[in-house]
């Protein structure tokens, strides 16, 4: 069990982007705001080079944020020397994001020895559901 200290540092929003350096987390934009072991929160700007043509947020955008958090989130989860991997994704769209930022919350529904299973949240600046994502990740012993 690590001690208090080892899990602030594991759960220091600003470790947690270094720890994305080099990723399409970072390529993203994507920041983590928020975290400890029962709760991932990040932001994404909506920049133009992740919209449709159509000029709305891409699809996949949101499911590579959603899918990005939600790992995250198991990682902080984990054993020491375990690793992790989606296995499984579902997303439905409610909402199409537009402008400024979008936010992501991801919540256990499951942390078991061998899968996790995550609910992300993706809502916008003024807190309107555009996305809920539901997730098993596989723990890699």
């Amino acid at each position: 069990m690590p001690s208090d200290a080892e899990e602030s540092i594991k759960t220091d929003p600003a470790v947690l982007d270094e720890t994305q350096r080099g990723t399409l987390t970072e390529l993203l934009g994507i920041r983590f705001v928020e975290a400890s072991r029962d709760r991932v929160m990040a932001e994404l700007t909506i920049r133009d080079d992740l919209r449709t043509v159509g000029g709305i947020l891409h699809g996949g955008t949101m499911m590579a944020f959603a899918d990005s958090v939600g790992a995250t989130a198991t990682m902080l989860n984990l054993p020491p020397g375990a690793g992790t991997t989606t296995i499984e994704s579902k997303t439905n769209f409610f909402a199409p994001g537009r402008d400024g930022k979008i936010r992501a919350e991801a919540v256990p529904l499951h942390r078991g020895r061998r899968t996790m299973v995550w609910q992300t949240r993706l809502t916008d600046e003024s807190g309107r559901l555009l996305a809920l994502t539901v997730q098993t990740q596989l723990v890699l012993t």
